[in-house]
């Protein structure tokens, strides 16, 4: 039995919405035809926007979308996506090299707005500081954001049809700049950081800059980049981070010992957080440079996913896939991807005063997405019921809790060293009057028995189940069994005692007396 206490007065911060983001990017099928799929399609689509997925968007309340990239957007240049379509250019994509296509530009400025409104989210644009000017980009954000006739771009938004400003809040400025986004040092990104950022908060004072932070493995990174902005005017709004858990076996396949050291990665990022944010603190900047983790998830080879067999199930390649190639980084998600996002959420909400958004990587037919999808064909995830049922968290604050979370002792012998990992992963948050508790059992064979307290917070009789479980852990979504990884939902009494199967999630909501 563990036992566990939720203190209700124990407060850790407000959990931003936007710590349950999602992150897109014109790579593969996740764009042409994951989301978009064209007003003439078939397939039920509002403005060419792929209907069911922005259903399933908005029942989840995602609360922002990143765009255009990624790595796409080192090389992307928004003019070629706005005007009429059938006149925009036909480009190299980033990718291309990989999987040989190339970027049509159907989707552009305008179509990702439209996405974001039908779905209800904020749009948080990569603006391009790898091959774009601070013109350019002060273009944009003009063209964006400028008041109906106020400029010639605002004008240019209103022929393309589009009167009122689309009010774009979060502009990253580059992305992946130690890498594809321009292989820069820290203390060079932070003077071309400087100098973009200036164009950028004098075109439009109500934007939000994010600055290009580090992949997770650079501790270097912030200190470097910090050291540089401290003493300037401190245009900044946030510090974002890069984290994948690298692939542990075969992401349908893998054995017991590879589900716990793919978890144990996984929970890695809870060092990346603290190490982050302590160079944040150490030059006071808590208030400029919280985290956003934009890219986060695991990393499996791709293959897994079903576009890899396009043929067999009948569906069409998109335009620009003549080839019929299967989709870029396109992997399944089992109820161990499942595991990974439960415990990472839990540890965002736990870690609520250091980080303002997260997107995770990405959204449909590539890593560790939400939703697969091919022509006519759709399925939500294991990843996708870990968002739904932990959606009652946005927004509400995060509360301390304490008590046995357990321990799995494992041996690395590649490393030659022991590590373990939490039995339990939990995170609580009370809103409205009401107390949501996550509980992720990480042990992959053995069931817990939860005996859950409360101190400050005195429950009232009945409480709100979320279970997300499965027969096994290898379980997945598939064309042919789209539901056999769905979440369950009841009410019952509430006694205290909450059960979480093995590599099993448990949401209880409970409302006070």
């Amino acid at each position: 039995m563990f036992r566990l206490t939720v203190h209700g007065d124990d407060k850790i911060a407000r959990i931003e919405p936007e710590l349950y983001g999602h992150f897109t990017e014109h790579i593969g099928g996740v764009f042409y035809d994951g989301i978009w799929v064209g007003e003439d399609s078939k397939i039920p689509n509002v403005r060419g926007l792929r209907l069911e997925l922005v259903e399933k968007l908005k029942a989840i309340g995602a609360p922002v979308i990143r765009w255009p990239g990624g790595c796409f957007a080192e090389t992307y240049d928004w003019r070629d996506g706005i005007g009429p379509r059938e006149s925009r250019p036909t480009r190299i994509n980033w990718w291309r090299n990989a999987d040989g296509r190339y970027e049509p530009n159907s989707v552009g400025t305008h179509e990702f707005v439209d996405f974001c409104r039908q779905v209800g989210a904020e749009p948080y644009f990569a603006a391009n500081i790898t091959s774009l000017t601070p013109l350019a980009i002060r273009d944009w954000m003009d063209y964006c954001n400028s008041p109906a006739g106020a400029t010639t771009l605002a004008k240019e938004r209103e022929k393309n049809g589009a009167k009122e400003p689309f009010g774009v809040k979060y502009w990253g400025v580059g992305n992946e700049t130690w890498g594809g986004g321009g292989n820069m040092t820290g203390e060079m990104y932070a003077h071309e950081y400087r100098k973009y950022a200036v164009v950028m908060e004098n075109t439009d004072r109500h934007a939000q800059l994010i600055c290009s932070g580090a992949d997770h493995h650079d501790w270097h990174w912030a200190n470097d980049v910090l050291r540089v902005l401290e003493p300037s005017y401190k245009i900044m709004h946030g510090l974002s981070l890069h984290f994948y858990c690298g692939s542990a076996g075969d992401p349908l396949a893998f054995s017991e010992e590879e589900w716990y050291k793919q978890l144990r990665q996984a929970l890695d990022v809870e060092r990346a957080i603290e190490r982050n944010w302590g160079f944040v603190v150490g030059y006071g900047m808590e208030k400029r440079a919280r985290l956003v983790i934009d890219e986060w998830g695991c990393w499996h080879p791709g293959g897994s996913g079903p576009s890899s067999h396009m043929k067999e199930y009948g569906i069409e390649p998109a335009p620009n896939n003549p080839d019929g190639v299967e989709n870029l980084f396109e992997q399944q998600s089992t109820m161990r991807d499942a595991a990974v996002a439960a415990a990472t959420l839990n540890l965002f909400n736990n870690h609520a005063e250091k980080i303002k958004m997260a997107t995770v990587a990405q959204l449909v037919n590539n890593l560790h997405c939400l939703f697969l999808a091919g022509g006519e064909h759709f399925i939500t995830t294991p990843t996708y019921h870990v968002f739904d049922m932990m959606k009652a968290h946005m927004g509400g604050d995060a509360l301390r809790v304490s008590g046995d979370f357990g321990e799995i002792a494992r041996e690395q012998a590649d490393q030659r060293r022991n590590y373990s990992i939490p039995n339990l992963s939990v995170s609580a948050s009370k809103k409205d009057g009401a107390l949501t508790v996550t509980l992720a059992n990480l042990s992959v064979t053995e069931d817990a028995e939860v005996d859950l307290n409360f101190s400050e917070f005195k429950p009232a009789g009945t409480a709100e189940y979320a279970v997300l479980t499965a027969d096994d852990p290898h379980a997945h979504n598939t064309y042919e069994e789209p539901e056999k990884v769905r979440l369950v939902r009841e009410s019952k009494p509430f006694d205290g005692h909450v059960r979480v199967p093995a590599f099993s999630a448990v949401t209880v909501t409970v409302r006070g007396e």
